[in-house]
């Protein structure tokens, strides 16, 4: 099941974090599970079912993944996802993502600012406030690959298998 504000994905208890293990942009401390979400797209590989890109979240504590598979990669499907995410998870302190023009524009920032969210940009300054995503996004490929096997054109019936 969905991890509480006290547990990890496994159910285990989660571990104090010290401020070392937090993010390194000092103005955001991740408190609680769900506090922070790292969101990207992925591009994965070709076209499956009308679909090209997995929007991808993963909350920077307990690691949790949340990802779709799109037609697109513009501001309107971002926000339906950060609306779903909001009301399944409460709406976190911060999201962070890079400068993409599907993550930097006025429909995103209504969205935001609606339910109280800080919009925080990664850096090249800061790599690792990105690394989380990227770092998934990796994983998540690899375990598609596996999953799908040589028929690469299904990967969007196989995405909640991966995760």
């Amino acid at each position: 099941g969905l991890p509480t504000k006290h547990t990890t994905r496994r159910g285990l208890p989660t571990k104090h974090t010290t401020r070392r293990d937090e993010m390194p942009q000092n103005s955001i401390q991740t408190c609680e599970i769900f506090d922070v979400w790292g969101i990207d797209f992925m591009v994965p590989f070709p076209y499956s079912r009308g679909n090209k890109y997995i929007l991808v979240a993963v909350d920077y504590l307990s690691k949790w993944v949340e990802a779709k598979a799109l037609p697109t990669n513009d501001a309107r499907v971002v926000c339906k996802f950060l609306k779903s995410l909001f009301t399944r998870f409460g709406s976190p302190r911060a999201i962070i993502s890079d400068r993409g023009t599907h993550f930097c524009n006025d429909q995103f920032s209504k969205v935001v600012l609606k339910y109280g969210v800080t919009h925080r940009l990664s850096t090249a300054y800061h790599p690792q406030t990105s690394g989380q995503v990227e770092v998934s996004n990796r994983c998540l490929k690899r375990i598609l690959e596996r999953t799908i096997g040589e028929n690469r054109t299904s990967w969007s019936d196989k995405l909640d298998d991966a995760l």
